[in-house]
């Protein structure tokens, strides 16, 4: 399957890829259909049902507030996140609905937008089924839609294996499916993951196009970066966390002489840098899947710390490393999955650390043996990870779990650049291995808010606001 980097890497709004992103994007596909239908102006009516993971954590998740803005149209990568809360309370107010097409109709919320806290699809945990009704009360379109992961969306026809359509079959000039693959391919061309990549790239857009669209990458992230810096308060959502990252920027920046007594004084920025994303993206603000939302912070956070305290770092070092870090993500989601709902926190932080510590040895001079090696690394000290949100919430433990996993990509890629790339465990074996550890874990693990921290927490009221 040929995977594009910004497919990977998609610019949309907190808290979550696969529970926001997605079903924003699934419930817009259902409208964009219902339009083109011959009589669509005698739809009345839209059910949404969410499952799974969807229906047990897409409240805290905003799932909901996704659903009413994809029906209205929105996308993830274009809509005004200041007026979100405006557009909603409206739809709530009214008890009505403009479709993209202007047309308005019935929506209650209560009877129109129905979760599911204990019933699931069997081909993936993060299952949305919308229905439209004519004034008879008559179904005219039923769709299924699954995200998976990242903000990807497939449809019903996803579950026919042999459907070609559910898979891009573009000839790529570097096609691979494995690290092996990849390793060999780059010893083959003597060239590195991100010329390839490029290349790869370059099937779909030119590569000015390639180039600009990566740096618009980096550029919402820094944006990211500095509203978490800037802002201050509680993180929405009823646990009343407070937000960390404007604090920590104004202590950093008020001693800088603190670096000189302090060796490890970067570590505080790396953590900084992560905290401040991750807390824009539970404040649902404007963030890049990296590969998703609830790991959104580690590659941003490498990324500046590359930028920021690497010697000789420039535009060309930024893109090098956007597209070797691609390149490792495809490996994880063609071969295991980036979904937390599908094999835990293991897939979406584990996965974002293997990604960043790559791409870290890549552009600080590592060999594609070493990148390989950094990437391993990175995800070997990841597996069985858990993902279990405190109240449902994006804010606990995934916003210092970010953190975390920021500075081991940075410890990973250090240990993998002091070796020549020589190593006991492939990265094949420990996808594979994340893979089959995700399978084997408890569905109460895999961010259904039922297990782990979730339920050993003292768990304080939440409550989930109308807007």
């Amino acid at each position: 399957m040929a995977t594009s980097v910004f497919e990977l890497f998609k610019i949309g709004i907190g808290p979550s890829s696969s529970h926001t992103v997605g079903p924003m994007v699934a419930a817009r596909l259902f409208v964009t259909e219902l339009m083109q239908l011959a009589k669509a102006s005698e739809v009345s009516r839209i059910k949404t049902e969410l499952l799974g993971s969807l229906g047990a954590t897409g409240k805290g998740h905003g799932s909901d507030k996704a659903i009413l803005l994809g029906l209205s149209g929105e996308q993830p990568d274009t809509v005004d996140i200041d007026s979100i809360e405006s557009h909603l309370q409206a739809i709530r107010d009214k008890k009505t609905i403009r479709l993209p097409s202007g047309q308005e109709i019935a929506f209650d919320e209560k009877s129109d937008l129905v979760m599911h806290r204990r019933k699931s699809l069997p081909f993936h945990p993060n299952a949305m089924c919308f229905c439209a009704f004519d004034q008879t009360g008559k179904a005219c379109l039923k769709r299924t839609y699954y995200s998976v992961g990242g903000g990807f969306v497939l449809d019903e026809t996803a579950t026919d294996t042999d459907n070609p359509i559910t898979r891009d079959q573009t000839a790529l000039p570097y096609p691979f499916s494995t690290g092996a693959e990849l390793l060999a391919l780059s010893a083959e061309h003597d060239k590195s993951i991100a010329e390839m990549m490029m290349a790869n790239e370059c099937v779909w857009r030119s590569e000015t196009d390639v180039r600009e669209g990566l740096l618009d990458i980096w550029n919402v992230m820094q944006a990211c970066v500095k509203r978490g810096c800037q802002e201050s308060g509680i993180l929405p959502g009823g646990m009343k966390v407070r937000r960390r990252a404007a604090d920590m920027f104004q202590s950093l920046s008020s001693a800088p002489e603190a670096a000189l007594r302090d060796p490890l004084i970067i570590m505080d920025w790396v953590n900084l840098y992560a905290l401040a994303v991750n807390e824009e993206n539970a404040a649902g603000g404007r963030v890049v899947t990296a590969p998703t939302n609830g790991a959104a912070g580690i590659i941003p956070a490498v990324l500046h710390y590359y930028v920021r305290f690497v010697v000789g770092a420039n535009d060309e070092g930024i893109m090098d490393f956007l597209l070797t870090a691609g390149a490792i993500g495809i490996l994880y989601k063609e071969n295991a999955s980036i979904s937390g709902a599908e094999v835990g926190c293991q897939g979406e932080v584990g996965s974002a650390c293997s990604m960043a510590a790559g791409a870290l040895a890549a552009v600080t001079g590592g060999t594609t043996l070493q990148v390989e090696n950094a990437a391993e690394i990175g995800m070997e000290h990841n597996l069985g990870l858990t993902c279990d949100p405190v109240g449902g919430l994006v804010q606990v433990p995934c916003i210092e779990r970010n953190a975390m996993a920021s500075v081991k990509a940075i410890n990973a890629a250090r240990i993998a650049l002091r070796g020549d790339g020589e190593h006991f465990v492939s990265l094949d074996k420990v996808i594979k291995t994340m893979r089959d550890t995700g399978a084997d874990m408890k569905t109460k693990y895999k961010e259904t808010a039922r297990g782990g921290l979730a339920i050993n927490v003292v768990e304080v009221p939440v409550s989930f606001p109308d807007c």
